[in-house]
């Protein structure tokens, strides 16, 4: 029986299939905690949001608090926009191949158990959103909005990719915020350049369901790009590089962090020259190699704090 109840496009042998019991499978699987590729994307921006601020002040020491907070904070963030996207794309879900098998559209979880579900993740949030100052708190539950206003996005306009991209970058002005109480041009510059990123790589991710997407009415970059989607993701990715290149030099990043930022160039140059749009598979994959894009911008942006 657990064999069927299965996501359809979550990794095979994961944890939560093979280890969590029964119970909690349909509410971690709503948590995403089956994928956790998405709590790594919404953490990034605010690693590297906050590395540039200990770049901006050399004299600040590093609180690994303050990223534990980021971490945990990201997997609750990201797991509470899913719970809220599954609620309202229910209906949608059931009618596409790779998630009518999520839990509320295959009846795991009632709408009213999602969202009760949805509230403790919002409240959980809240706890740890008060560790900050004033000015990030607001800032942080300013986020909300964009968050509740995504999932309608892919109804209404062909670029829901950019409304992910407010939301999910937004770690970006948090990992500074946190350090100084307010924002500066490195942060900015920053935000706006991992929106470019997450529209990028949501573009490949949403190549898996340009077929059913059509066939239902639902609008994405991947089905508005088309034929041009390759040369397009590049100059996104383009974009990426130019403005955290930018950002970094706005908080007086050096000669070690060009040298580093090499890493995440060639990573996201593999993905545009190795994509092939029209296979699954394929497309998941780099999606999931932005991980690594994530990982070695952080780690450029730690060695210049180190060295």
């Amino acid at each position: 029986m657990q064999e069927k109840l299965k996501v359809a496009d979550a990794t095979q042998n994961n944890w939560v299939d093979r280890f969590s019991p029964s119970w909690a499978k349909p509410y971690l699987r709503l948590m995403r905690l089956d994928r956790p590729i998405g709590i790594w994307l919404l953490f990034w921006p605010c690693v590297f949001s906050f590395l540039l601020a200990n770049i901006k002040d050399p004299n600040i020491s590093i609180n690994w608090y303050f990223l534990l907070l980021f971490l945990i904070g990201a997997m609750v963030m990201r797991s509470a926009g899913c719970t809220f996207n599954d609620i309202v794309d229910r209906n949608i879900d059931k009618k596409v191949a790779r998630t009518r098998s999520r839990p509320i559209p295959s009846g795991q979880v009632s709408v009213k158990k999602a969202i009760i579900f949805l509230l403790a993740q919002l409240l959980i949030g809240l706890l740890i959103l008060v560790q900050f100052n004033f000015f990030t708190i607001i800032l942080g539950a300013s986020s909300l909005i964009l968050v509740a206003i995504y999932p309608f996005m892919k109804r209404i306009t062909w670029w829901p990719q950019l409304f992910l991209g407010l939301a999910f970058s937004w770690g970006a002005l948090i990992g500074w915020s946190s350090i100084f109480g307010s924002l500066g041009l490195a942060p900015v510059f920053l935000y706006i350049g991992s929106i470019m990123w997450t529209i990028g790589y949501d573009t490949i991710y949403a190549m898996q369901d340009i077929e059913d997407d059509a066939m239902i009415g639902v609008k994405s970059t991947a089905r508005l790009f088309g034929e041009n989607s390759k040369l397009i993701i590049a100059l996104f990715y383009l974009a990426t590089i130019l403005f955290w290149l930018i950002s970094g030099l706005f908080a007086g990043a050096g000669i070690i962090f060009l040298i580093a930022l090499t890493l995440p160039i060639a990573l996201l140059f593999w993905q545009v020259k190795t994509l092939k749009p029209s296979n699954n598979q394929n497309a998941l994959i780099r999606f999931k190699a932005n991980h690594y894009v994530g990982l070695t911008l952080s780690a450029a942006l730690f060695l210049e704090v180190l060295i």
